[in-house]
């Protein structure tokens, strides 16, 4: 491949890019480019970004960087990807080497980026490859340090213009999700996304329950006549559910038992909880009682959902 890169072709009708220099900006995606050495962690930073809702497309050739971005920011409102990261290496070595040239192209268009760069010692990468016995991209038939040579030659002038170069050396998974995260999302990384959700136990427990709870040791409103057809959900279910003697008192000491555990979560990574609340059908008890202990949380500050599976169940 020649050393002179060609320019790249702009295509037409874009408005991310038409935006720069005719008329009012359009407001543009944040973009990310992770890149870095093979083995330092880029799959396990894609991933991260993934579950923080970013737009995420793997081992994107540099030149397909303009039409991505383009593509994204011509729907129309609303339906358009706001955060848009691409995983860009050597895999596509014949692409890769454009890749500082198409950023400038991005730059001069309006499009502001930042860029991720994993980083790893050549005595960590050696041992990550001989774990998962399998070939660094650019060894060919020499040595698995001769290819992580070589990349670095290659990466050198994407790691010099990086905003944030990470060293995984030291770091273990849970490590590099931190590190990512907190580069990224700022006080948004500390969030775990609890959902609450209602359910019968004549119809089964959810399979995804992380927590299970039992509020059957309340009376149950069914067999009042004229709250049989209403649902934890309309006020004079949920006032008789929460009146009852221990009611307020387990809801209050349940989430006050939960909180060390959400920050546990946090602590080893895991950023989704469900917590299931049952009782005989799904319809009074549960749905009030799951309402109840999602506005204490809110109130902590979590972020919650709130469903009821078994509503409506007969």
């Amino acid at each position: 491949m020649s050393d002179e890169v060609s320019p790249i072709t702009v295509p037409t009708g874009i408005p991310a890019i038409e935006a720069a220099t005719e008329g009012p900006r359009l407001q543009q995606p944040q973009l990310i480019v992770i890149t870095g050495m093979s083995g330092a962690g880029r799959t396990r930073a894609a991933a991260v970004l993934e579950d923080l809702d970013w737009y995420v497309v793997d081992n994107l050739p540099a030149q397909m960087l303009v039409h991505l971005v383009g593509m994204l920011t011509s729907g129309p409102a609303g339906t358009r990807a706001e955060r848009v990261a691409a995983v860009v290496d050597v895999r596509a070595r014949s692409y890769f080497n454009d890749l500082v040239h198409v950023l400038d192209q991005l730059r001069d268009a309006g499009i502001d980026h930042r860029i991720i760069f994993l980083d790893a010692s050549d005595e960590v990468l050696v041992r990550r490859f001989e774990q998962v016995r399998r070939p660094h991209p650019l060894q060919g038939d020499g040595r698995i340090l001769d290819g992580i040579a070589e990349e670095r030659a290659i990466l050198a002038d994407v790691r010099e213009r990086a905003d944030t170069v990470i060293d995984t050396s030291e770091l273990n998974v849970h490590d590099l999700a931190r590190e990512v995260r907190a580069t990224v999302a700022g006080d948004e990384a500390d969030t775990l996304r609890i959902s609450l959700l209602s359910f019968g136990f004549k119809y089964g427990i959810p399979l995804d329950a992380d927590h299970v709870v039992d509020v059957r040791f309340l009376s149950n409103p069914y067999w009042i006549t004229e709250l049989r057809h209403l649902t934890g959900r309309d006020a004079p279910v949920r006032d008789y559910v929460l009146g009852l003697p221990g009611a307020r008192v387990f809801v209050d000491r349940y989430v006050d038992a939960l909180e060390p555990v959400l920050a546990g979560y946090l602590d080893e990574e895991k950023r989704y909880v469900t917590i299931a609340v049952g009782c005989t059908g799904g319809k009074h008890r549960s749905v009030a009682v799951s309402e109840a202990i999602a506005a204490r949380l809110r109130d902590a500050g979590h972020r919650v959902t709130v469903s009821a599976r078994d509503l409506g169940k007969e």
